[in-house]
């Protein structure tokens, strides 16, 4: 079975100035403008994090019609005045159906994805919801011959390493062994009840920076 790898972590916001303004708060840079996914209703910003990595901000695009489905990445649930934060992550495979059959936890549906001339398949809930609050991946497959990372600005930034927060540390364990997942990836332990979150430390010119909720 393929390996899994981490292929961009993801910024929810109820805009993507909001997002933004997150982002170069917290990292001294300006990210890219990404684009529309059409049924999903929603638009991104880029910020390159190595040849196969990236970050990207996330939102409801207001100028595109409503999807008839839930929007991905819980972003139905944001109100209007919410705080952007690091909400998710995605794991890339070379055969995603084959991953998603190896997974001990239910990640979601495969659904064929699009923005612009790019496409490809990843695992989405059917109610929208963040897998495990966000620390279980959705899984992607690319289908383009070069990594959409390569093609963005090289501001100097990379991911150092993805802390996850669950209240259930050895199930997550297991999810991630049963997705052979490899990376600069770690579960630590919280108390019964808290809150699951996500941290990202960055590398960036201005000194190491984290994002989080």
């Amino acid at each position: 079975m393929s390996r899994c790898v981490i292929d961009h972590i993801a910024v929810t916001a109820p805009s993507l100035e909001v997002g933004a303004a997150l982002v170069r708060e917290t990292l001294g840079v300006v990210p890219q403008v990404g684009g529309e996914h059409p049924r999903m209703g929603t638009h991104n910003l880029l910020v390159r994090l190595g040849d196969s990595l990236f970050l990207e901000v996330i939102a409801p695009n207001p100028a595109a019609p409503a999807p008839s489905r839930p929007r991905w990445f819980a972003l139905d649930t944001l109100h209007a005045n919410a705080a952007p934060s690091l909400a998710a992550w995605v794991a890339r495979a070379s055969d995603i159906h084959a991953v998603a059959a190896a997974s001990s936890e239910p990640l979601g549906n495969i659904e064929p994805m699009t923005r612009g001339s790019l496409s490809w398949l990843i695992t989405i809930t059917a109610d929208g919801s963040l897998p495990f609050d966000g620390i279980a991946p959705a899984l992607i497959e690319w289908q383009t011959e070069a990594h959409p990372a390569a093609q963005l600005q090289d501001q100097g930034l990379s991911l150092a390493g993805l802390e996850l927060f669950h209240p259930e540390p050895a199930r997550m364990s297991r999810l991630f062994v049963s997705l052979r997942l490899e990376g600069p990836v770690s579960v630590l332990p919280i108390a019964s009840g808290s809150r699951s979150r996500l941290v990202a430390h960055i590398n960036t010119p201005l000194g190491v920076r984290s994002l989080s909720v």
